[in-house]
């Protein structure tokens, strides 16, 4: 096998490939880690494969921001690089219920079972150091229904940072042992050739422009890879469906608030579907903390679980309500998202928030309510009047939730619990594949949260495993044509 030299930035060299990957997010990694496995069992003739990623390996992404500092990194450590977001809060949620749509594209059982696939993967790389829980309690799912809400259930690994970054650095010591890996490399142009592909790559450090061939192409560039994403698919003639942006106002009350329904479960996630929008609970956290999260130039307030800070944890708990909206386009879905964003942080990294007894009540928090609050915000944030930095959507979703959450409850919300805004998740456009994430173009698929298909970890993972077993099923048949 020929192999591209190991160094941290790997300098490209004219080659030939059966398989390359583009994008060593968690849909790549994992289709590249079962194409190796596959060769290892010798399910697989031995294939040349090779994964791509315009960022660094997992132990050299080392954000600025992290350290207080400012960052103008090319590609944000952050979310680029070697693991992608899954260097992060390393959450996965093995459920068909939320996170993404690939039971649409395999069937329920098939996700679901490629799903367990993906655990038993990072149990084999130390996952099973942080014990999986499930959230399925039918007792509350009557209760919630009673109340107006629905309960989404799913089976969740939370490895947390830490882990997560020891997982991506064994997977990738794994893969660095058995196929070629490319850092800091970019991918300027793809060209459908006779037999495949040629890739057009620029590398870091490199003088002038690479070009290689490979005989199949996987496309696994996340969420963050958007606009290279829409460029070759206008180049190569695939099309892209309406684009999705979920923004939602971040609430953290009281840590005993949500007693009655999370004693036998860690979180819960709720659903409330009003006339015309469906609310839904996001990256719920007892005992944990709101912190600032930086993306794409925007600062949004997000959650931290209590373990990941050695002081432990607070006194409070916070979630997300995310309300998703769509678009015609990614241009339009991130204008929205930035101008209503970028209209809080006014060019900082400002983060409004107000108490829910003066949102109720339409007036604006002043600071001298929130040094008295009871709950004691954990983030240092801009007392302000939310009607006036957020759309009403958005505030009416959160309202007509807290109200539906207090039935279930049987009590009132604490007028003291802190509104923040407004978290932000985004998303790709869906991409026309078949049931295999093949595209129009022959020997080309997506893999992970570039697809559109997926949203979560766990589901691009699984997507990851799949396509890579689509792949490898093709090649074998393409060498028996021959």
């Amino acid at each position: 096998m020929i192999s591209i030299p190991r160094s941290s930035k790997s300098t490209m060299i004219d080659m030939d490939y059966d398989v390359t990957i583009i994008g060593a997010g968690v849909g790549g990694v994992f289709a590249a880690h079962e194409l190796a496995k596959m060769q290892e069992r010798q399910q697989q003739r031995p294939l040349n494969i090779l994964l791509i990623d315009k960022g660094k390996r997992v132990e050299e992404r080392l954000c600025p921001l992290d350290r207080g500092e400012s960052c103008d990194c090319v590609s944000c450590a952050k979310y680029i690089g070697f693991g992608g977001l899954g260097k992060s809060e390393g959450k996965f949620n093995y459920t068909n219920d939320f996170g993404g749509g690939l039971e649409r594209k395999v069937g329920g059982e098939a996700a679901m079972a490629l799903m367990d696939e993906v655990d038993a993967v990072l149990c084999e790389y130390g996952g099973e150091a942080a014990a999986d829980y499930s959230t399925e309690n039918p007792a509350l799912t009557e209760r919630a229904r009673q109340a107006g809400l629905a309960v989404l259930t799913t089976r969740t690994r939370h490895l947390g940072s830490a882990l997560s970054s020891v997982i991506l650095e064994k997977l990738q010591h794994y893969l660095l042992s058995r196929i070629a890996l490319s850092f800091e490399t970019e991918v300027a142009a793809v060209h459908v050739v006779e037999g495949g592909f040629k890739l057009v790559l620029d590398v870091d450090g490199a003088e002038g422009r690479r070009t290689l061939t490979t005989r199949k192409l996987v496309f696994a560039t996340g969420r963050s890879g958007v606009d290279w994403m829409a460029a070759q698919c206008q180049a190569l003639g695939i099309g892209q469906d309406s684009a999705r942006v979920d923004l939602g106002l971040r609430v953290e009350m009281r840590g005993n608030q949500l007693d009655t329904i999370l004693g036998e479960t860690f979180e819960t996630k709720l659903q409330y579907v009003g006339e015309d929008y469906a609310a839904t609970t996001y990256c719920m956290n007892p005992s944990g903390r709101v912190i600032r999260k930086h993306q794409d130039g925007m600062v949004m307030p997000d959650g931290q679980n209590f373990r990941e800070r050695d002081e432990g944890g607070s006194a409070n708990l916070n979630f997300t309500l995310f309300v998703p909206r769509y678009f015609g386009s990614m241009e339009a879905a991130d204008s929205f998202a930035r101008g209503v964003i970028g209209g809080i942080n006014r060019g900082g990294e400002r983060i409004a928030a107000q108490r829910l007894g003066d949102l109720r009540l339409g007036r604006a928090t002043e600071p001298e309510a929130m040094r008295r609050n009871r709950v004691t915000p954990t983030l240092q944030v801009d007392p302000a009047q939310l009607a006036n930095e957020v759309p009403e959507l958005y505030t009416k979703a959160l309202l007509d939730f807290l109200t539906a959450l207090e039935r279930l409850l049987g009590e009132p919300i604490d007028e003291d619990t802190m509104i923040y805004g407004i978290d932000g998740k985004f998303y790709a456009p869906s991409i026309e594949t078949n049931a295999s994430l093949e595209t129009r173009v022959p020997g080309l698929y997506v893999a992970g949260d570039c697809s559109g298909v997926t949203h979560s970890l766990s589901q691009a993972a699984a997507s990851g495993i799949h396509v890579a077993r689509q792949v490898a099923q093709q090649c074998l048949n393409d060498q028996s044509e021959t």
